[in-house]
């Protein structure tokens, strides 16, 4: 197995040819072994990024390119059996920045006690540092607001954060304060509600009459192969993902737009706004998966496109949130109304 190193935007690249030794193994097993023993040496990598786990993460986050023809093509299946004389490029990025600092930044607290705390998110606001949002994040307002508290919760770079919206997505999340918080909502979270004690509620509004008005997406849920920085659908690949959904209300004669109330069995990356593009009702505003938006939006009243314009960001509210407190093991439910952006949007829809 060879590999070839080079330097990548501060991290590193590494070109991988396939020899006997290594064909048929599955990829991700093939680029631990081919880079685990000279990687664990160099500067550019720390003890765990060679690690298989490590290894899985950056094929499903894009990072694994496979050259047909010598141009390099996306490549996010680790079950891939390799084959002798195949050419690969891992790309590994380079080490996070330092951990977060505190940053005066507002709040919307809506519950806290010594355990955890409940904010409602505003549409715009990133929850956690990463690449092209170093800091003004959620994390770095909890920090300035917890204090020493958070330090070392669920790591450095994301302390105390158990779930995630969307940077334009609002509404309520919930934080763990302490290790035993951290522990006891993560596994909620991991259960998706199945053990009945986590609920989540999300409202949307979207392109179309979805049909039948009650329904369930059940689609699997893959990184794209063409944009790495988007979701897709997919029929065996990816991992569960299902999506309860729930007609509320609709607006047009034929019908334009629809409130949707949408309920989470699962929590992957862009869930609601990939389901309901693929059901062929893409969420109002998202201009990651709505395609024909100005299209759409041309039929509507001239207030509702306005309005719609003022939203800039997809149509989508995490209203209501419910768990189990940590500690007291008392039932606790959150409901938050719309966002002023989607209000508005909302009501000139119903003023036609």
């Amino acid at each position: 197995m060879k590999s070839s190193p080079e330097t990548l935007l501060g991290g590193e690249r590494h070109i991988l040819v396939v020899e006997p030794a290594g064909a048929g193994l599955r990829l991700d097993k093939y680029l631990t072994e081919a880079l685990g023993s000279k990687a664990a040496d160099d500067e550019a990598f720390d003890g765990e990024l060679l690690s298989r786990a490590r290894i899985k993460t950056l094929i499903d986050q894009g990072q694994v390119s496979r050259f047909v023809d010598g141009k390099p093509v996306l490549i996010i299946d680790a079950s891939h059996r390799v084959k002798e004389g195949e050419t690969f490029a891992l790309d590994v990025p380079a080490p996070k920045p330092a951990r977060p600092v505190a940053q005066s930044i507002p709040l919307d607290v809506v519950y806290e006690d010594a355990e955890l705390i409940v904010i409602m998110k505003p549409a715009g606001l990133v929850v956690h540092p990463a690449a092209g949002n170093h800091d003004n994040t959620l994390v770095n307002a909890l920090i300035a607001h917890c204090g020493d508290s958070l330090s070392g919760i669920g790591g450095e770079k994301r302390p105390g954060i158990v779930h995630r919206l969307d940077k334009d997505t609002s509404g309520l999340m919930v934080v763990a304060k302490t290790d035993r918080a951290h522990r006891s909502l993560s596994e909620q979270f991991a259960a998706h509600g199945r053990d009945g004690r986590l609920t989540r509620a999300y409202t949307a509004l979207v392109w179309g009459a979805p049909r039948p008005h009650v329904g369930t997406i059940d689609a699997n849920i893959v990184r794209s192969s063409h944009n790495r920085t988007k979701m897709a659908t997919a029929k065996t690949a990816g991992r569960t993902a299902i999506t309860h959904y729930k007609v509320l209300e609709s607006f047009g004669d034929p019908i334009e737009v629809t409130l949707v109330e949408c309920r989470l069995e699962t929590g992957r990356t862009h869930q609601i706004r990939v389901h309901m593009t693929a059901l062929g009702h893409p969420l109002l505003g998202d201009a990651t998966y709505g395609t024909g938006q100005r299209t759409r939006k041309a039929k509507l009243p001239e207030k509702a496109q306005a309005a719609l314009e003022r939203l800039g960001r997809q149509a989508l509210h995490a209203h209501h949130l419910g768990f189990e407190h940590p500690v007291t093991g008392e039932q606790m439910s959150f409901d938050a109304p719309l966002p002023d952006d989607m209000q508005a949007l909302l009501d000139a829809l119903r003023r036609g």
